[in-house]
């Protein structure tokens, strides 16, 4: 026997004992379940589980929900389709020879969509990938697609780990995706039957769903929009915050990182200047640079900002964001550009002060002081 062979049977003994203390004997799971980190949300759906009445043994039927219901879930979630086709493409290529395929479904748990090599002569890879059919933890039991929605994490869930024995065949990798408001829009799983335990994939998931966010966010109409990254970091797809927001600097969506800098709750769609401890009609002018800047919050932190007008942003394209040359060459410090904003405000009000001030949202003594020039 192999030695990836012994650490795959070594897993599903591990499994099987874990089992048979919560679901037959219950007791608390031993150590062994976590044997790929913190796996207490397992033992947590678990319990949900028997509480609910359900027993490992049923058959579980993989109903599908009323066609009416069907209907008003595609139609609900017919931008979250629309934001994760180009992503689901990617991941059709990637997992190609993986023996794994795609499943969206919207925050209840309901398919909407799915990608990859599905082979639909197996009854279970069928049964799971019909559009309208209910995967949610109430319906099939502990699954990833359950444990994503509830625990709001990526997870992975290796044959035993599902509740059922009739779900006991499939692997997957499972992450929620977050809509532009910060609550969860729905979740990306990655299924195998009777596949090779693949738990990078959790990874893989999770990186998706973080691309569906940023396309959802870049969906709503916006007029400005800014990625953030700390000081300390280069602007990157994977982990910059997005945040579009409309001609009046309002906030009109943001995706996770964003949210996470910002430290937005969910629902929360505040004016910039709630976040930024700048006049904020700078970040409009600031657009036209192409360059970041520092920007103050009003924590006392601070972000680099590389703001894009609507027209730069839309032809960058729906999620991926090529840096200018002018990210990895300048830094403007906050003060040299205020300074230089202000310049050109008075430069266009032909030197009229007041003018400049009332175009920027902010008093002549401030001009003046910028300047440092005495007021008259």
């Amino acid at each position: 026997m192999s030695a990836s062979s012994a650490v795959a049977d070594r897993r599903l003994q591990q499994i099987e004992l874990a089992r048979r203390a919560v679901l037959f004997e219950g007791r608390g799971a031993p150590d062994a379940l976590a044997g790929l980190g913190e796996r207490d949300w397992i033992e947590r759906s678990w319990r949900r589980c028997l509480a609910w009445g359900m027993r490992p043994e049923q058959p579980v039927a993989f109903d599908l929900v009323p066609a009416q219901a069907a209907r008003r879930a595609l139609d609900a979630s017919h931008g979250l389709l629309q934001a994760a086709r180009p992503t689901l493409q990617r991941l059709a290529r990637a997992i190609a020879h993986s023996r794994y395929f795609a499943i969206l479904t919207d925050a209840q748990g309901v398919v909407i969509g799915v990608d990859g090599p599905i082979d639909r002569s197996d009854r279970r890879a069928h049964l799971i990938t019909r559009i309208g059919v209910d995967l949610s933890e109430r319906a099939v039991g502990t699954t990833a697609i359950g444990a994503a929605l509830t625990e709001l994490h990526p997870v992975w869930l290796h044959r035993g780990e599902h509740f059922f024995l009739d779900t006991s065949v499939y692997s997957c990798a499972g992450a929620p995706v977050f809509g532009p408001d910060g609550h969860c829009a729905g979740m990306l799983d990655l299924t195998g039957i009777e596949a090779p335990e693949r738990p990078e994939l959790k990874h893989l998931a999770a990186q998706s769903a973080r691309a569906i966010e940023n396309a959802l966010a870049l969906a709503v109409p916006h007029a400005l929009l800014l990625r953030l990254a700390w000081p300390s970091c280069d602007f990157s797809e994977d982990t910059d915050g997005l945040l579009c927001l409309d001609a009046e600097g309002g906030v009109v969506s943001a995706n996770r990182a964003a949210r996470e800098m910002l430290a937005l709750p969910p629902g929360a769609l505040p004016h910039c200047s709630e976040l930024f401890a700048l006049t904020w009609t700078l970040l409009y002018d600031v657009a036209r640079h192409e360059a970041p800047l520092e920007v103050p919050l009003w924590s006392g932190l601070r972000l680099q900002v590389l703001a894009m007008a609507q027209a730069a942003a839309r032809a960058s394209g729906p999620v991926l964001l090529p840096r200018p040359a002018a990210v990895r060459d300048v830094r403007l410090p906050l003060k040299d550009l205020e300074v230089e904003l202000i310049r050109r405000a008075v430069r266009e009000a032909r030197g009229n002060v007041a003018a400049a001030a009332r175009a920027l949202g902010v008093s002549r003594a401030t001009v003046y002081r910028k300047l440092g020039r005495k007021a008259r």
